[in-house]
């Protein structure tokens, strides 16, 4: 069968599933049919063999299974499946939500902006017609505001006319469109800074909410309801973990609690407290990028009023930046409310998904049973742990990194979410937190981490074996796909969001840097002995030498001709500078001869011409 030919019969299948669904009171998104399709055709024991063509009796069995899958209400693994779906459909990086979210705001203003570029106005009613037009696009997309509202609009127009007077209309008609739109763009920013500084001057601001404040509130409120959902989250996990691990062993519980389902909802609130650790993330980046811009915001005011200062007037060049970087400012303001928004109802929405847990396990039959077991934290478990590491000699054939020595462990892409490995292969796919302390372990380019030293000594033995182990366990359980991070084994099952996150398998562990150091040779100069030598021999000479004076005696003597010498000087006249004159300068001056010449001109033809020469020459007597 042909790749076309294969996607026409899956997308036969998932029509058939909704539509059964649909008919059964079930509407159901074709991505999550899609999903468990997938998911159902994967599991072994369903019999499907992915290698050859479906029959009409296999395709039969696969509406039937899909069916009762997506209309089971008592099913933590669907709900866990409905979270993972509903989380990458709607989940983004900040980056892409950013332009997505200005995208739309273009393609929403995109009617308004073409009204404005395409008029042909004349006449002075649509001149003033065309005026309100840009009035309203600069507070539709500079959100300060609404239209609607009068006094919001004659503050607009009066910040518009201080920039843009009515007498500009006709050279913004005349310019071509792309002009047109830079230009209501930066009117829109001219016009928000000049709102934005009146406001915070006490002269204005109608219709503009104090975004900085708001979000300062708002942050911290919606961290605490994370953490606050994470803590339930993560009490539930811990219980379920103490009673799975006491099931193992005593059989007795058994009868009260469905031991499949209890790791199903195991999975289900592991996976909840996975996607609030992603949006708890962002929230802190929210924080972080607040403290930054309120910075910011607080200098840009301070600077524009030591430049405005009361002055009458002041030159454009240097308070139109000044009001453009203000309202850029703001919309990074308005895109973190829009941003926290959009985490805080996620938040709400992933709620209903673990609505199971108190219909399977409600507190008054979990509570007793808890009653003789200890209920043991992830950091318990770890601090447990700890202390204890691996000998990388005992393998010598593998590679063994330690947050001691590891530069960058806690961004090494840790298998299985850090989860322990051999764990999840050996007692049905338990989750236990893995502890980097003890070792971490690079095999085929990827990292494991395990719970125990034991742990990690048996899977080192065979690795192979026990990643077979766990991909066959999820195929049973296909929530752990994404749950365990295991996009490469299952691409076909591959959520976007996950797929983005392939790059982090590039990253390498830094066990080795260049480093150097320097001593002082001496700390303090004024310690410095001039006479220290560090040659011994050198030191052996002058010992040899004092020595040897101590044994000499120094003699002088004094001869007839040389008791009366003494130091004379002599003194000389040096020659004077004297100077003889032996001729004189003289000159002459010759007469400049001149001649003038009348009577060029001629007389005509009645009479001849009669040319004149006179000398004009000075004699030289009287030069």
């Amino acid at each position: 069968m042909s790749h076309a030919q294969a996607e026409s019969v899956i997308k036969n299948i998932i029509r058939e599933i909704a539509q059964e669904c649909a008919a059964k009171g079930h509407s159901i998104s074709e991505t999550m049919i899609a999903f468990v399709v997938k998911a159902i055709v994967l599991d072994p024991r369903n019999g499907f063999n992915v290698d050859r063509m479906l029959t009409k009796d296999d395709v039969q069995k696969l509406i039937k299974l899909c069916v009762n899958r997506l209309l089971d209400t008592k099913s933590p693994s669907l709900e866990t499946i409905k979270m993972q779906v509903y989380f990458d459909m709607n989940y983004t990086t900040r980056g892409e939500f950013l332009d997505e979210h200005h995208s739309v705001l273009e393609s929403r203003l995109a009617p308004v902006s073409r009204e404005i570029t395409d008029s042909r106005a004349r006449t002075a009613e649509e001149l003033e017609s065309l005026y309100r037009k840009i009035v309203s696009y600069v507070l539709l997309r500079s959100g300060l505001g609404s239209p609607t509202d009068i006094k919001v609009v004659r503050e607009a127009t009066a910040a518009l006319q201080s920039v843009f007077p009515h007498t500009e209309l006709g050279t913004f008609l005349s310019l071509v469109k792309k002009d047109k739109e830079r230009q209501l763009k930066e009117l829109t920013m001219i016009v928000t800074g000049i709102r934005l500084f009146n406001k915070d001057c006490g002269k204005g601001g109608e219709g503009i909410d104090d975004l900085p404040t708001i979000l300062k509130e708002a942050i911290p409120a919606t961290t605490k309801h994370i953490d606050s959902e994470l803590q339930s989250s993560q009490d539930m996990i811990y219980k379920y973990t103490a009673l799975i691990e006491d099931m193992d062993v005593k059989q007795q519980k058994a009868g009260v609690l469905n031991p499949n389902q209890l790791r199903e909802a195991l999975y289900n609130a592991r996976q909840h407290e996975a996607l609030l650790n992603v949006i708890l993330s962002d929230a802190l980046t929210c924080a972080q990028q607040l403290e930054v811009l309120d910075k910011q915001y607080i200098a840009l005011m301070e600077q524009l009023k030591a430049t405005v200062q009361s002055k009458t007037a002041i030159p454009t060049a240097q308070v139109y930046p000044l009001f453009i970087s203000l309202s850029k400012l703001w919309n990074s303001f308005q895109d973190e409310i829009v941003l926290l928004s959009v985490l805080s109802n996620m938040i709400a929405n992933l709620q209903p998904f673990l609505g199971v847990h108190e219909e399977l396990f409600p507190a008054h039959v979990i509570q007793p049973l808890l009653s003789d077991l200890t209920v043991k934290s992830d950091e318990e478990r770890i601090t447990e742990s700890s202390g204890i590491s691996m000998n990388p000699l005992d393998f010598g054939n593998q590679e063994w990194y330690f947050p001691e020595t590891t530069a960058n462990y806690d961004r090494l892409p840790i298998q299985y979410h850090g989860f322990c490995g051999f764990t999840i292969a050996t007692r049905d796919g338990l989750l236990l937190p893995g502890n980097p302390s003890i070792g971490i372990l690079k095999h085929r380019e990827r990292y494991y981490v395990f719970s125990s030293k034991e742990a990690a000594y048996k899977f080192a033995q065979d690795p192979d074996h026990y990643v077979t182990l766990i991909g066959e366990k999820a195929k049973q359980c296909a929530e752990l796909i994404q749950l365990l991070e295991l996009h490469q084994q299952f691409s076909s099952v591959t959520p976007y969001s996950q797929a983005q996150t392939s790059e982090k398998l590039l990253m390498k562990p830094i066990t080795k840097c260049n480093s150097s150091t320097q001593t002082d040779t001496h700390i303090l100069e004024t310690n410095i002995v001039k006479s220290y030598e560090w040659n011994e021999w050198e030191l052996r000479r002058k010992a040899i030498k004092l020595t040897n004076l101590r044994q000499k005696v120094t003699h002088s003597m004094q001869t007839h001709g040389s008791h009366m010498r003494r130091e004379n000087f002599s003194q000389v006249y040096l020659p004077k500078q004297v100077g003889t004159q032996t001729k004189r300068d003289s000159a002459t001056n010759v007469p400049k001869p001149q001649i003038f010449l009348s009577g060029l001109r001629g007389c005509g033809l009645s009479k001849p011409t009669n040319m004149v020469k006179v000398n004009l020459t000075r004699d030289v007597e009287e030069s």
